[in-house]
């Protein structure tokens, strides 16, 4: 695709050229000049220009576009309400977003220990957080960052025009950063979403949102990446293939709008590169068409319909060229198969490099990732791979992470799926060594409720739920399926001694 020429035209603005003559008098009269004026002063003013590929010349002016977004950018104040607690808690967003993650805290102060029920517990407090969230339906829908608003027990919204209110959470995905919001509101001034497929490298864009709690911020800058992975988002099935922007964005940005000259949403600040915690030269946004695609899931099927292909991918280096002998160096190397794999079943082979989906090039990982990201199970696309030096392409029904071809509404989700880990009946000789009789192991955690609203570790035997006595997944399932708002599990840790609590809230 060619780019998109810039250039500066300097333009003078007025009828002709102002000629001013300044005339002294002789030595026998006053000393004062007198001004003669061909014309009236004009100002004069330099315009930058771009032009479009079509050779169309556009003003380079920040000034319009920022008025029509600033309406469309709101604040957002999420509060928690946090139980006090002898243990850490490693997940929790801090004022300044997401400077410090949980290796931060566990170099200062260990691994988390299971909270002890017979310590005395310190009184409960609130955590407030802020960011950004863009307006993109004019009844009252709101995108912003699942990190913005997550365990949030109160979200409010304030609008541009600093009328506030009560916001409720549609929808959370926390491999895509992304979530939905809706306040009762009608008649808001929604944000056009663009195709953040026509973004070009060297376009300028601007950053819009709250930094610091400073409100309808607006900063100017270039694209300088696209398809960055820099591995921010904590979830096992994450997506990144991020925009990158010098637009200055920091801290209170996340959530907000990364709009074209043409004022629309190409993208959903979410994070910064930084040592300090502050702006320093980078920021990333998720691209807006992986925006429109979670959004319109949670619309229409309540939650994310996630496709997959199946396969285990990595980047292509030097090295790995070497070691695999192969012909070309971009693409997204693949380095296994999954089991029930869609790809696999479709005759894509381990050490094959995907080079293209339904004619969209594919030069990394993260393009690969973005482009199966847009997809639902059942979506039929068209992958080319590279084996050996010869192209050879495939068509593949793609799956969810089951191997199911089948869309699934929220209703139908397994509760064992929205806890977020995956679990195991324990064996009854266990049991009978531990002095139980019988318990549900937390096996592996994948960044869900149990993860990032109770802080319990994997290994974790649950023997009960409410009162209730827990001792087959099974048992797991039917106590959890009708179950809304909180929950206490009760269970043991293997080599702990003494009974754990961990509570926790179901969403509606």
């Amino acid at each position: 695709m060619k780019k998109l020429i810039r250039m500066l035209v300097p333009s003078i603005i007025g009828s002709g050229l102002t000629i001013a003559v300044f005339l002294l008098t002789g030595l026998n009269h006053s000393n004062t000049p007198v001004f003669h004026a061909g014309q009236d002063i004009v100002p004069v003013h330099k315009t930058i220009y771009t032009v479009k590929e079509n050779g169309e010349f556009v003003p380079l002016d920040f000034t319009g576009v920022s008025k029509e977004v600033m309406n469309s950018v709101v604040h957002i104040k999420s509060i928690r309400k946090v139980q006090g607690s002898n243990q850490y808690f490693f997940n929790e967003r801090s004022p300044f977003g997401d400077m410090f993650g949980d290796e931060f805290f566990r170099f200062f102060y260990g691994e988390p220990k299971p909270q002890n029920p017979g310590r005395s517990k310190p009184e409960p407090f609130e955590q407030i957080g802020t960011g950004s969230g863009v307006i993109i339906s004019s009844n009252g829908y709101i995108v912003t960052n699942n990190h913005v608003v997550d365990q949030a027990d109160d979200i409010e919204i304030t609008l541009h025009n600093n009328d506030s209110y009560k916001a409720k959470v549609i929808g959370t995905d926390p491999s895509t950063d992304l979530a939905l919001l809706q306040i009762k509101k009608d008649g808001l001034p929604a944000m056009h979403v663009g195709n953040s497929d026509q973004v070009e490298v060297g376009e300028w864009v601007m950053a819009v949102g709250n930094p610091f709690n400073l409100n309808s911020t607006v900063t100017a800058g270039i694209v300088s990446a696209k398809g960055r992975n820099i591995n921010i988002i904590d979830d096992k099935s994450a997506i990144e293939a991020f925009i990158q922007t010098d637009a200055a964005i920091n801290p209170g940005n996340s959530g907000g709008a990364l709009v074209n000259l043409n004022g629309e949403l190409i993208g959903i600040n979410t994070a910064i590169a930084s040592p300090t915690g502050a702006y320093a030269g980078y920021g990333f946004a998720i691209p807006a068409n992986i925006v429109s695609k979670v959004v319109e899931d949670f619309m229409k099927y309540g939650m994310v319909q996630r496709a997959y292909l199946g396969i285990m991918i990595r980047d292509i280096n030097g090295d790995l060229m070497k070691d695999k002998h192969l012909k070309i160096s971009e693409g997204a190397f693949v380095d296994s198969i999954t089991e029930k794999s869609a790809a696999g079943q479709a005759g894509i082979k381990t050490g094959d490099v995907v080079v293209s989906v339904d004619n969209v090039p594919i030069e990394k990982s993260a393009d690969l990732l973005e482009q199966i990201g847009r997809h639902r199970p059942g979506d039929q696309v068209s992958v080319t791979v590279n084996r050996n030096g010869k192209e050879l392409s495939y068509n593949i029904t793609l799956a969810n992470q089951k191997g199911s071809r089948k869309l699934i509404s929220s209703d139908q989700q397994d509760i064992l799926d929205i806890l977020g880990a995956s679990f195991e009946t324990l064996d009854k000789d266990k049991a009978d060594q531990l002095g139980i009789e019988g318990g549900v192991i937390v096996k592996e955690l994948n960044g869900g409720i149990l993860e990032n609203q109770t802080g319990i570790s994997e290994g974790f035997i649950i023997t009960g739920i409410n009162n209730e006595k827990i001792t087959t997944v099974d048992d797991l399932r039917k106590a959890l399926k009708h179950q809304k708002g909180g929950v206490m599990l009760e269970g043991i840790y293997e080599n702990y001694p003494g009974v754990l609590f961990y509570a926790f809230g179901l969403p509606d």
